[in-house]
């Protein structure tokens, strides 16, 4: 447990100092139905780049 504390700290303060950044480019509210179908198409586009994700209820 040491060895992960030591390593969220060190993870902390990169993204802290911006030399780590989130690959999240898509942020789709509330999870539904229309949500879940948006997402799904802009994967099976081919064109979407970093991460897409679902979030609320």
């Amino acid at each position: 447990m040491i060895e992960q504390h030591k390593l969220l700290n060190f993870v902390a303060k990169e993204i802290d100092a911006g030399r780590i950044r989130t690959t999240v480019s898509e942020v789709l509210r509330p999870i539904n139905a229309a949500n879940m179908r948006q997402a799904h198409a802009l994967v099976e586009s081919g064109k979407a780049r970093g991460k897409i994700v679902l979030e609320g209820f």
